[in-house]
């Protein structure tokens, strides 16, 4: 089943209750609750749905729904009709206050589910938008409340959670285990907001819907490729959290190695969940663990009359904790064995981006070698944000008498070259829950094969008590990282 397309005419009908816990936090109110409100005005949800809001917090319906009305967006519908569709939308949602790990707060919550959900069906979706420590307690709640319930003719129950989904190989292990008690493999949506990214999903159309790609995406031809995360930002009041995971659990493991594994996959048989997981989990598990002379961390020092980490509120003095790393991987298969998959991701950067870099090899005995100057070999670029888009760049002869080359972009911008308003990455994953698609979903052993990537050298870090590389906020990361770089013959 193909991801992100409209609800089929059976699910438009199946009455659905989608259950945010955690609503009154900042990812819901920024993420989750306009997203499916964006799916509502574009008519992708069932013609008969509710949202409940569940929170520690006392508020009533109206305060809820007010608080919700101030982050709902009119990007599909013009302002006048788009308040009318806010007014709309509300009306599908409530609040429900409770503790989070006490059962007799889900028993009540289901006690207001009942006449919502008519004629015995109980489609549900959990949301659990709170911390991962918080996890087990709350599907354990959940399952004592009896709101849980396997796939059957009178409806489902589907959890999505958000990462870091353990801090270890070991952790996760036992996360998945003790969740699969509640929810088992089928009915839990492990998400990824990066895997929702209008750019990400291309690129699999890229690879295999292009024949001009497939004869050059491999050793022979691509010399290497580089996976930069980089944002200005620094905590914004994320220290508890950010201090405890550090940058290579919070965006190395998950976002970075998830598009590594779709640049490096081979074709799956079909385009679908199974199939396409399957040649993922492959990629990953061919690459071996980091090691440490392969890994640069740093982390932010002040600059530009701003403080740096470790000044920040809430971090210990003495923390190493990395908001900086780089790191060269290797994908040891037939395909890419050899070509260096360089990957990093830093905070209070120079610049936010998110960017995949293929650079081709250089042409062998090559008549235009003395005309090529400073030239370098052909690159295609994939910016997934800002200004998301597609380049090649190659080398061209300059109108002129002279043989003179320089580089020319063959530039695809999707603001240019699309007039539709591109959808938020919830939306899509959002959508893909309701219709039961995980094709952007982590599966339990691909989050196994992410975590044996990383998780020595972030042991080794850790017991070693290696303190990171000052590099100054607002710059481009430590030196170091520049350095592993040129071992490998790229400049970030």
């Amino acid at each position: 089943m193909p991801p992100s397309e409209s609800l089929s005419l059976i699910e438009r009908k199946q009455p659905l209750s989608i259950v945010v816990i955690g609503a009154s936090g900042d990812l819901s109110m920024r993420k989750i609750l306009p997203a499916l409100f964006a799916l509502y005005c574009q008519h992708r949800l069932p013609e008969k749905f509710h949202i409940v809001g569940f929170a520690r917090s006392e508020i009533s319906n109206d305060a809820f729904r007010d608080m919700v009305r101030k982050n709902l967006a009119c990007r599909y519908s013009l302002a006048e009709d788009c308040e009318k569709q806010k007014d709309k939308f509300l009306q599908h949602c409530t609040y429900t206050q409770g503790e989070y790990d006490q059962a007799e707060s889900y028993r009540k919550l289901h006690e207001e589910l009942r006449p919502l959900e008519p004629e015995g069906k109980e489609n549900r979706i959990f949301y659990l938008s709170i911390p991962p420590f918080l996890f087990l307690d709350v599907a354990r709640a959940l399952a004592q409340a009896d709101l849980v319930h396997r796939e059957q003719p009178s409806g489902w129950s589907r959890v999505v959670v958000e990462k870091p989904f353990g801090s270890d190989r070991e952790t996760s292990d036992e996360l998945t285990s003790e969740m699969g008690k509640v929810f088992d493999e089928q009915q839990t949506y492990r998400i990824d907001h990066y895997l929702g990214k209008e750019v990400i999903q291309n690129l699999m159309v890229l690879r295999f819907a292009n024949l001009i790609f497939d004869p050059v995406w491999n050793r022979r031809y691509v010399h290497s490729v580089s996976i930069s995360w980089t944002e200005q930002l620094g905590l914004e009041g994320r220290a508890g959290y950010f201090d405890k995971y550090g940058i290579i659990r919070d965006v190395m493991q998950n976002h970075l190695l998830q598009i590594l594994a779709l640049v490096s996959m081979e074709q799956p048989v079909a385009y679908e969940a199974g199939y396409i997981r399957d040649e993922k989990v492959k990629a990953l598990r061919s690459v071996p663990a980091v090691e440490m002379k392969n890994l640069v961390v740093g982390q932010y020092t002040a600059g530009g009359g701003q403080i740096g980490y470790l000044e920040e509120p809430g971090i210990p003095r003495h923390s190493i904790t990395p908001t900086f790393s780089a790191a060269v991987l290797h994908v040891q298969n037939r395909r890419w064995d050899g070509v260096p998959f360089l990957i990093r991701a830093g905070k209070a950067m120079n610049t936010s981006m998110t960017e995949i870099v293929i650079r081709f090899q250089n042409v062998p005995g090559n008549i235009f070698a003395k005309n090529m100057g400073h030239l370098s070999s052909n690159q295609l670029r994939i910016r997934v944000q800002p200004d998301a888009g597609i380049s090649l760049r190659i080398v061209n002869k300059e109108p002129g008498l002279r043989m003179s080359l320089n580089d020319s972009v063959l530039d695809l911008s999707y603001a240019s070259a699309f007039d539709e308003v591109i959808p938020d990455a919830y939306e899509s994953l959002i959508l893909d829950v309701i219709r039961g698609d995980g094709s952007l979903f982590i599966r339990g052993d691909e989050l196994e094969a992410a975590w044996d990537i990383f998780t020595p050298v972030l042991h080794e870090l850790d017991e070693t008590h290696v303190k990171p590389r000052g590099y100054p906020l607002g710059g481009t990361g430590p030196e170091a990282a520049q350095q592993l770089a040129a071992r490998y013959g790229i400049t970030w």
